[in-house]
């Protein structure tokens, strides 16, 4: 997901999802808490990897993206992230998917 120069490579998001199963997609974001713990077995491979929290955030950023465009939401938690993924502008998705970055490293830390 990120090139040896340490960006994030767009394409990627859409080919993995593209490749996962609906009934994986539907365990994945059933539940708020199933979003979280993915995203967050996610951040952590990324950390064992060396990539920074400014990559972890930009990887979310792209995840932000894909599921604003392709996913609907399953829980009024997945609405909110949406709305306020809509209705934010780069910088402050930016600064969304960095709060998700840390939320979910909290949560395994």
């Amino acid at each position: 997901m990120v090139d040896k120069n340490g960006n994030v490579e767009t394409s990627r998001v859409g080919e993995i999802a593209s490749r996962m199963s609906e009934d994986r997609k539907d365990d994945i974001l059933s539940s708020f808490d199933s979003f979280k713990g993915y995203l967050g077995d996610k951040m952590q491979l990324g950390e064992k990897l060396g990539m920074g929290e400014e990559a972890l955030a930009k990887t979310a950023e792209m995840v932000g993206d894909y599921l604003a465009a392709n996913e609907e939401p399953r829980n009024r938690e997945e609405r909110l992230l949406q709305e306020l993924w809509k209705v934010g502008d780069q910088d402050q998705r930016h600064h969304l998917a960095h709060m998700l970055v840390r939320m979910v490293q909290h949560d395994t830390h």
